[in-house]
């Protein structure tokens, strides 16, 4: 947009506005088209009026568009608003989740430096941390997610940054979010939360003393599984560096992705309340039902922190997950048994998916690190989606019925 346009009365005021109107208006900047919808900006390139104002464009000196490895204006909206909902000062979009915990660390992190990260995250994450970022110097120990005390001694004079999923993948363990970010605060590092199986309708972690909030936009916040997109949250000095390495290293969100993802926002609270509701109903049933050991799902009052759970979310969440008898080979009867529900590993879709953790999600992992992080052979996942509760009730019988 040129720098001396003023939209006026076209760009809504949003003082004072809640989560619900910040989810559909937050970050949309009208052009001279008075376009009510955000518009796509499918662009690689900006041109300037004057060789002076491409060289203060350039130099940060005047404000505008670059190229769109790093600004462009359908992004921007997007970042905008994820940074109005999670109550962030800027917000940085990336090509995918992964990129997102990329990004964080490549651009706050150092060779020599110490990072902690929670045992139970998900499999990528652990190949990241373990195999790639240890191969440029970093010093990287899991921590049980739960485990307060051990995360307080786990912390070494280097210790740069705290990484944790919470909830967590697969097993939906909780860490008190305020109380961490106090421990790291005392300990002068940083404190970054996955974000992704809560989203900001659920859950606000800088809210609760965290630095960062990490998303994978490719699950809830687009929520019909079509584009690949990460957003990474937090103060504007920090956030600084994460456009440095994006305008460098260009893990870059497209503009197409970014627009899917501001339609996406628009229904997350609506999306995320029903999909809560009918986890909830699937977890209850499961805990009755014969041939399953033990359901993981933080409403269910025999979670150890649902109590924490109620405290620090708006809503248990729509990942689910379970232990039935007989091993890998009765886990694989069961997920073939169904004929509804989606055998993928992708989850905050609008169609439910079922998956094997032990053999896809953290299938490369060893099997010494996923019995440490409680991933065996029996745990099906569900990831609930929004249709007819009891139809989806039928297909898990039909699993059951199987074993």
């Amino acid at each position: 947009m040129a720098h001396d346009w003023d939209a006026g009365r076209l760009d809504s005021d949003l003082s004072g506005a809640g989560p619900d109107t910040l989810a559909v208006r937050a970050g949309q900047q009208r052009t001279p088209e008075g376009e009510h919808g955000e518009p796509l900006f499918f662009t690689s390139s900006y041109v300037f009026r004057s060789a002076a104002d491409a060289a203060a464009t350039f130099a940060g000196e005047m404000p505008g568009n670059v190229y769109s490895r790093y600004t462009n204006p359908t992004v921007r909206a997007f970042e905008q608003r994820i940074a109005a909902m999670e109550g962030a000062e800027q917000a940085v979009a990336t090509s995918s989740g992964m990129s997102a915990i990329l990004a964080t660390v490549m651009s706050l992190c150092s060779a020599g430096d110490h990072v902690l990260v929670s045992r139970s995250v998900f499999g990528a994450t652990v190949s990241l941390f373990e195999k790639y970022f240890k191969r440029f110097g970093l010093e990287v120990d899991f921590v049980p997610l739960v485990d307060l005390q051990r995360w307080e001694r786990a912390f070494k004079p280097n210790t740069k940054l705290v990484f944790v999923e919470s909830p967590s993948n697969p097993l939906a363990e909780l860490v008190d979010i305020e109380a961490l970010a106090g421990i790291c605060h005392a300990k002068g590092a940083l404190f970054a939360v996955d974000n992704c199986f809560c989203t900001p309708a659920l859950q606000q972690p800088l809210a609760l003393g965290a630095d960062i909030v990490i998303h994978s936009a490719t699950k809830y916040i687009d929520g019909q599984g079509r584009c690949l997109g990460g957003v990474v949250a937090g103060r504007a000095e920090l956030m600084k560096e994460l456009v440095g390495f994006l305008r460098t290293a260009g893990p870059t969100m497209s503009p197409f992705n970014a627009w899917v993802f501001l339609k996406g926002l628009e229904t997350l609270r609506l999306r995320m309340q029903a999909h809560c509701a009918s986890a909830q109903v699937l977890a209850d049933w499961l805990e009755q039902q014969p041939g399953v050991e033990k359901v993981y799902y933080a409403g269910l009052e025999s979670h150890p922190q649902h109590e924490l759970a109620k405290r620090q979310q708006k809503g248990f969440g729509a990942v689910l997950s379970f232990e039935i008898a007989g091993g890998k080979e009765a886990a694989w009867r069961f997920i073939d048994a169904t004929r509804l529900i989606s055998i993928t590993a992708n989850l905050g879709d609008s169609k439910t998916t079922i998956t094997h953790p032990a053999t896809t999600t953290h299938g490369r992992l060893s099997p010494e690190d996923r019995a440490n992080a409680g991933i065996r052979d029996s745990l099906i996942r569900v990831a609930v989606g929004l249709e007819e509760v009891e139809d989806l009730k039928a297909d898990l019988a039909r699993g059951l019925a199987a074993i």
